[in-house]
């Protein structure tokens, strides 16, 4: 008889209240980053999914396209924010065993994001979820420092999820009434997610490295979606790129950042990690296996799409780690990580 798995704690999973969804509908995102739908979500599904799959906890966070509906709205995106983060902290508070919560910030909007950032606190979040960029503003830039800064004052745990890429406008372009546009040449083709969330990912890492964030913020704890996304391949390259070509971002080594890996920043397991994409991050990029955690992604991955990859993530970690790795992986990894996330 087979060994039964342990139960998970999953850190990449997404909630939608009724008003988030319809604010979504209404601006604009009723199909996000080119999906063919906007899922709908219950606590009482929610609930079904983790006792189906073992799943014990769950921290539940807004997805893409984030709070921050449409550029230049700072109005409706602290509304949208307030309203996702009231309803996830009283959904922990009713059920503190089972859900907690990444609180979103109305990004890149600064002094309604450090007023949300000291009322989530206040309201009992596990740390925050930060979009890969904000209309164009990556994580890393150096008009997101105060947010950053007073992140990195509270030692908050940091959950990054990616959406679509965007091009900024330029002070001037924006004071024409200029709009960000959209970085996605497969945009109709083929949904964002599949492709160009890997890519912004790795933009959004990449730029948190050379800006210096990572270096200056050390007391911040950072969840990376989908193992790192397409960043794994591509460390060697930006790393030592400096050291080819004269730049004006900050020197960094691969050693400093394969350092930064093993004790600043976690890696979550939604989506395909095996066979290859793994085995690329630990061989690759030098991450031990306790750095990750499990993740779902649902209900954006749907309730059959769930269950297949959960199967297909139990035959690959029984095929790569002994027993005590996967209890790791699969709890006590997020556990510790929990234990001391206090924002």
């Amino acid at each position: 008889m087979a060994t039964p798995l342990p139960q998970k704690i999953d850190v990449h999973c997404h909630y939608l209240t009724p008003a988030y969804r319809q604010a979504c509908i209404e601006n604009g995102h009723a199909n996000p980053d080119g999906m063919p739908y906007l899922p709908e979500w219950s606590v009482d599904d929610h609930l079904k999914l983790m006792n189906d799959l073992g799943i014990s906890k769950s921290i539940i966070s807004v997805s893409s396209p984030g709070t921050h509906l449409v550029a230049g709205n700072g109005e409706l995106a602290a509304k949208v924010a307030r309203e996702v983060n009231s309803y996830a902290a009283d959904l922990k508070k009713k059920m503190p065993d089972r859900f907690g919560y990444w609180a979103s910030l109305p990004m890149p909007d600064i002094d309604v994001c450090l007023e949300e950032i000291a009322q989530a606190t206040e309201e009992g979040c596990d740390g925050f979820v930060l979009e890969s960029n904000s209309h164009g503003e990556y994580l890393g830039n150096e008009s997101l420092n105060p947010i950053f800064d007073e992140l990195n004052r509270r030692r908050a745990t940091i959950f990054i999820h990616p959406t679509t890429p965007i091009c900024p406008c330029s002070p001037k372009a924006r004071a024409q009434g200029q709009q960000p546009v959209k970085a996605a040449p497969f945009a109709g083709k083929y949904p964002n997610p599949m492709l160009e969330f890997m890519f912004d990912t790795a933009r959004a890492v990449t730029n948190l490295f050379l800006s210096g964030t990572i270096r200056r913020c050390p007391n911040i704890r950072i969840i990376l979606p989908h193992l790192g996304g397409a960043m794994p391949p591509l460390l060697s390259r930006w790393s030592a790129y400096s050291t080819f070509v004269p730049v004006p971002w900050e020197d960094i080594t691969e050693e400093e950042v394969r350092e930064a890996f093993k004790t600043q920043i976690w890696f979550d397991l939604a989506g395909f990690p095996f066979p290859g994409q793994i085995v690329g991050l630990m061989q690759g990029c030098g991450v031990p296996h306790s750095r990750l955690m499990y993740g779902s992604d649902w209900p954006f991955t749907r309730r059959p799409g769930v269950d297949r990859l959960a199967v297909m993530l139990d035959d690959g970690v029984k095929g790569m780690f002994n027993t005590d790795e996967i209890e790791d992986i699969y709890h006590r990894n997020a556990e510790k990580l929990l234990g001391s996330t206090k924002p």
